[in-house]
């Protein structure tokens, strides 16, 4: 299996456990970088950032070591907030 099809289901099981509150979607994976975006009404009680980490800690999982590493954008009213989210790939087997 590769990366990219690793990640998608990283992604699928995010959304799945956080759904109610936040989406994320790849929007590109080039190299060693993988753009992702987040789009939800976030637990105002949790740190934002603990969204973004969960991938990080989901992608375990898989065998996909990534981290976070810079929020390209955001946007943010009262009820909700967008995010996009540059993270890395560290060195590991890839296709």
């Amino acid at each position: 299996m590769s990366v990219k099809e690793k990640l998608n289901y990283v992604i699928k099981e995010f959304n799945r456990l956080h759904g109610s509150e936040a989406q994320a979607e790849i929007k590109e994976i080039k190299g060693k970088e993988v753009i992702i975006e987040f789009k939800g009404t976030f637990c105002k009680t949790c740190g934002l950032y603990d969204y973004f980490d969960d991938i990080k800690w989901e992608a375990l999982d898989f065998g996909i070591k990534i981290r976070p590493v810079e929020v390209l954008e955001s946007e943010e009213d009262f009820e909700k907030g967008r995010y996009v989210v540059r993270y890395i790939l560290e060195d590991q087997g890839r296709d």
